[in-house]
C-alpha cells in the first residue's frame, strides 16, 4: 500500500511540474492575443466648449457655419469573427482579427451629428498593430458603397501590443492617413493601473481635401481669395497599459484651420477631447481583470503547481524509500500483545503410567484401618483445645474403650 501511494504522489509531482512549466511556453501566449470572440467596446470622449465646422444642406441652398457647444465622440469596436473565419487571407490566418469600427460626433446639447466615419481593418493579434488586408475600408463621406482598398493602414490604430515597450511605436493617424511616432514620455498611474504615457504631435499638416470642398469654404470665409488649403494639428496622448495594450485614456487637442492664399485664416476646429470619467473607470477596471488573468497564467500558476510538484514528488520518494522498521516493530508489538490475551493452557503434566509387571505381581497393601477407615489425622499443633471455635478431635476406638 505504501509504494502504490508513493509512486501515485511521485507521478502527480512530476505531472504538476509539467504543468508549472508548461504554462508560461504553451499556455500563456494564447492569453496574450486578441481573442476571435472579444466583446464590443465603446468609449467616449467629451470636448467643452470646442468650435467645429457646420455644413447643412436644406434643398438646393447649403449652409456653412462655425458653432461653438460641448462635442461627444462615441467609438464603437465590434470584431468580426466570422468574417475573420472566411474573409482573411492564408498568410493572415491564426494571426489577425477583423474589426468594424464606427465613429459618431454629437453635439452634447441638441444630439446633432456633427461628423461621422466607418471602417474595417485587420490586425494582428498580439501587437495590435494593422495587418495588410487588400479588403480593408474607409468611410468618411456617407457613402453607401465604400470601396476596398482605399485606404492603407500602418501602425497601432486601437491598441498597443501585448507587453508594451518604453519605446517610440508609429501610431495611425486617420486624417492624415499615415502613421506617425507616438514618443514614450513617460510613466503615470490612472485608477490604480499603471499606464505607460505617449504622445504624438502633428503640427502643421496640409490635409488632402478635394478641390469642390476647398472652393466652397474659400468662397464662404475668404471671399477675395482664390485658394487655399486647410492645415491641421493635433496633440494625442495616449495612456497605455503595458500588460495589455489597451488604452486607459486618451486624449486628443485638435486644430484645423482653413489658410486662404489671401485674407486671414479661418479656425474650422479646435476640440480638446477627453475620454469621460465613466469610461476611463471602465477601461481601468477591464485592465485589471485581464491583468489577473494573465498574471495567473504567467507567474502565479506556474508558481503554485512548481511548489505543490515538488512536495508531492518528495512526499512520493519519502514513502517508497522510507526503511520498514517501522512496520516489522509495530508487528511484533501486535504478535507479543495478542499473545498475551490469549487464554492460558489447562493442560496438566502428569506422570505417565508405567506398565511394571513386577508391580502388578505384588500384593497391594492396605492402609490400617481399610479403604473406608474414617481414621482422621492427628489435628495439627496450632490447634488450641480451648478454642471453642475449633472443633475437637474425634478419640479413636480403642480410646473409647479406656476411657
Amino acid at each position: 500500500m505504501k509504494l502504490r501511494v508513493g509512486a501515485a504522489l511521485f507521478g502527480l509531482g512530476v505531472l504538476l511540474l509539467v504543468f508549472a512549466a508548461g504554462l508560461p511556453f504553451y499556455v500563456a501566449p494564447a492569453v496574450t492575443k486578441l481573442p476571435y470572440d472579444l466583446e464590443p467596446t465603446k468609449s467616449v470622449a467629451e470636448a467643452k466648449d470646442a468650435r467645429f465646422l457646420k455644413i447643412t444642406a436644406n434643398g438646393s441652398s447649403v449652409s456653412i457655419e462655425v458653432p461653438q457647444a460641448t462635442l461627444l465622440s462615441n467609438v464603437e469596436v465590434i470584431p468580426q469573427p466570422e468574417d475573420t473565419k472566411d474573409r482573411l487571407p492564408k498568410e493572415l490566418k491564426g494571426d489577425a482579427v477583423i474589426w468594424d469600427v464606427y465613429q459618431t460626433v454629437r453635439r452634447a446639447d441638441n444630439q446633432d451629428v456633427v461628423s461621422q466615419y466607418s471602417t474595417e481593418l485587420a490586425l494582428y493579434r498580439i501587437s495590435g498593430a494593422a495587418a495588410p488586408w487588400k479588403e480593408q475600408w474607409l468611410n468618411e463621406t456617407g457613402a453607401k458603397e465604400t470601396p476596398a482598398g482605399n485606404v492603407t493602414y500602418a501602425g497601432q490604430i486601437y491598441k498597443f501590443p501585448f507587453g508594451t515597450g518604453k519605446r517610440d511605436y508609429q501610431v495611425f493617424d486617420r486624417d492624415l492617413k499615415k502613421a506617425l511616432p507616438a514618443k514614450f514620455k513617460g510613466t503615470e498611474t490612472i485608477k490604480g493601473v499603471e499606464t505607460y504615457r505617449f504622445e504624438q504631435r502633428i503640427e502643421n499638416e496640409v490635409l488632402a481635401t478635394p478641390e469642390s470642398s476647398l472652393k466652397t469654404l474659400v468662397g464662404k470665409f475668404a471671399p477675395g481669395a482664390t485658394s487655399g488649403q486647410i492645415v491641421y494639428s493635433n496633440t494625442r496622448t495616449l495612456w497605455v497599459d503595458p500588460v495589455t495594450g489597451s488604452y486607459v485614456n486618451v486624449r486628443e487637442q485638435q486644430r484645423k484651420e482653413l489658410r486662404p492664399d489671401t485674407g486671414a485664416p479661418t479656425v474650422l476646429l479646435d476640440a480638446d477631447f477627453n475620454y469621460t470619467d465613466e469610461t476611463v473607470s471602465r477601461s481601468a477596471e477591464t485592465v485589471k481583470d485581464n491583468r489577473f488573468k494573465i498574471g495567473l497564467i504567467k507567474v502565479w500558476g506556474p508558481i503554485a503547481a512548481g511548489v505543490l510538484g515538488l512536495l508531492a514528488l518528495v512526499a512520493g520518494v519519502w514513502l517508497v524509500t522510507r526503511p520498514n522498521g517501522g512496520t516489522a516493530r509495530h508487528r511484533a508489538e501486535t504478535a507479543a500483545a495478542a499473545s498475551a490475551a490469549a487464554p492460558a493452557s489447562t493442560r496438566v503434566d502428569q506422570e505417565p503410567v508405567r506398565d511394571d509387571s513386577a508391580t502388578l505381581e505384588q500384593p497391594r497393601t492396605e492402609p490400617a484401618g481399610g479403604p473406608l477407615s474414617d481414621e482422621i489425622p492427628p489435628a495439627s499443633t496450632n490447634w488450641k483445645a480451648d478454642d471453642p471455635s475449633v472443633p475437637t478431635q474425634r478419640p479413636a476406638a480403642d480410646e473409647v474403650e479406656k476411657r
